[in-house]
Order: structure tokens, then C-alpha cells, then sequence
């Protein structure tokens, strides 16, 4: 099966054990429709670049799945539908990384800093 990987913000007037809600409920579409979930973790409450439906912040969301398409686009069409969810990303990946996402590691953990481009 293909392996995924889904961003999505949810509102800001959300609690964070509401937000982890979304996340276990959109799993479980997953794993209804015949994939699992290899990982998710919780990003936290994040100031967003620009506001989305009148929500400057947002819950930020990340979910690793080994789903077919058609349990994806179940789980994407009901999170369009959803009134919580403000934005949603799904992208499809060769391979899921064992380690944790660059979100999730603390500033000092990570491998080595960003090369900056000098003119």
C-alpha cells in the first residue's frame, strides 16, 4: 500500500485534548478503511503566517499512514467537511522516516544548522 503523510491545522478556539481528538478520530477513518497508522504526533498551538477563515493560530496536526487511496480520499473529503479543520495537506512519500519530524525535535537536537546562501 502507499505510504502518506497528512498535515492539518484546526481551529484556534480549540482545546489540546480536542485537537488530539481529531487526530485519533481521522485514524480511526484510516484504519476503517483498510490502512493503518504508522505514526501521528501533535505539533502544537502555532501562529500561522496568515489567517485561514478568521483564525490567525491554529493546532498543527501530523499524521504517517499505509493507507489505500480510497480510505485517503474518505478521511480528506470528511476533514473538507469538517467544521474544525482549517487546512489539510496529504502527501505521498516513498519511504516514512523513523525519526521524529523536524517539528517535534528541540533546536539544539537538530543534526546541523541550515546553510545560508551568501551573495
Amino acid at each position: 500500500m502507499p505510504l502518506y503523510e497528512h498535515v492539518f491545522i484546526a481551529r484556534q478556539d480549540l482545546s489540546n485534548a480536542q485537537a488530539e481528538e481529531l487526530i485519533n478520530h481521522f485514524g480511526k477513518i484510516i484504519t476503517d478503511n483498510g490502512g493503518q497508522i504508522v505514526g501521528h504526533e501533535y505539533w502544537g498551538f502555532k501562529t500561522m503566517a496568515f489567517k485561514i477563515k478568521k483564525n490567525r493560530k491554529g493546532h498543527y496536526a501530523f499524521l504517517k499512514t499505509n493507507a489505500p487511496a480510497a480510505a485517503v480520499h474518505e478521511m480528506e473529503r470528511l476533514m473538507y467537511l469538517h467544521d474544525d479543520i482549517l487546512r489539510v495537506l496529504t502527501v505521498k512519500v516513498k519511504v516514512h522516516d523513523e525519526e521524529p519530524s523536524i517539528q517535534m525535535q528541540k533546536r539544539d537536537e537538530r543534526s546541523e544548522p541550515r546553510e545560508r546562501h551568501q551573495q
